[in-house]
């Protein structure tokens, strides 16, 4: 780092979303202990129209992007139907050329996209909209289970809140932990989270479109303590071993019995949030067998453990 503060540009797009815009500017605000200096700007000068009622007025356009050091691009919405306009794109190209960091909070990362830096790369963003990223930039390698991904000088994150967890990484790299710390302690945030967004997705259980299967899905869900083979999903869907596991896989995106583990985990989850059963007891109850064994896939899937799971969520 240099002897002069590092410039953060906030890039405020149409239908951005309020908390995205803010944790930068919470996070890096213009104070006597914090080494950078925050800008707010848009495609132009004056008023943008935000997302959830809410607009902005920024007093400069593309022009402070020329001076920043690291760009954060807030999310938006629609993202999936919608594009950053050429001269945001080519601002963003010209700015990562001359050595500018860019980080995007959410579905920001779409508007990174569109500018191609993110191709081969790894990326992540809301739960909501991994797949629609993936789908609209297949070259991008879309990582659906974490909270950030940190590409060197390409960042993204999740949903709002990691955003905060982001910025406090960039803190951290930047300057150590001692301060990203006391940044943590000012904005009220945990200086480090465990696991990843795949916590918060309300289901693993992928959604289903169509009825393909419906009584067969319905009478496994019903029986998840029990022993659950493939053979035993066919015969009850009467179709052969092959063409269930062909069809199931099709219409739902997994094989038949990793659509299973992840119904146990669901079930897993409820029982951690609502219950105050043990582990061993809930990998009893779910068909896991054992704890051991609830904890790997609990990790696996969901990328923590099941206590800082209940820690987390329980009411």
């Amino acid at each position: 780092m240099s002897e002069r503060n590092h410039r953060i540009a906030v890039l405020v797009l149409e239908g951005a979303k309020p908390l995205d815009v803010g944790i930068p500017a919470q996070v890096f605000a213009n104070r006597p202990t914090m080494p950078y200096e925050v800008r707010v700007c848009g495609a132009a000068p004056g008023l943008v129209t935000g997302g959830d009622g809410l607009s902005y007025h920024v007093a400069e356009g593309l022009e402070a992007l020329s001076h920043a050091d690291t760009i954060f691009i807030p999310g938006y919405r629609d993202p999936a139907n919608t594009e950053p306009p050429a001269s945001v794109v080519g601002a963003l190209l010209e700015a990562r050329e001359r050595g500018a960091r860019l980080a995007a909070i959410s579905t920001g990362a779409f508007a990174l996209a569109a500018t191609g830096l993110l191709d081969g790369r790894g990326a992540t963003t809301h739960w909501h909209y991994t797949k629609a990223l993936a789908q609209k930039h297949p070259l991008v390698r879309v990582d659906e289970n974490v909270l950030f991904v940190d590409e060197g000088q390409v960042l993204t994150s999740a949903g709002a809140a990691s955003g905060i967890d982001l910025c406090l990484h960039l803190v951290r790299t930047d300057h150590g932990v001692a301060l990203s710390n006391e940044v943590a302690r000012r904005v009220v945030a945990a200086p480090f989270r465990s696991g990843g967004q795949a916590q918060y997705v309300p289901r693993v259980v992928p959604e289903v479109v169509g009825e393909l299967f419906a009584d067969t899905r319905q009478w496994a869900l019903e029986r998840l303590a029990e022993p659950l083979t493939l053979d035993d999903l066919a015969r009850h869907a009467g179709v052969s071993v092959r063409t269930f596991s062909r069809r199931f896989a099709e219409s739902t995106g997994h094989t038949p019995m990793r659509w299973v583990l992840r119904a146990r985990i669901d079930v897993a989850r409820e029982l951690l949030e609502r219950s105050d059963l043990g582990v061993e007891e809930i990998a009893g109850r779910v068909g896991l067998g054992t704890g051991a064994n609830l904890r790997l896939h609990f990790q696996r899937i969901l990328g923590t453990s099941p206590t800082e799971y209940r820690h987390t969520f329980s009411a």
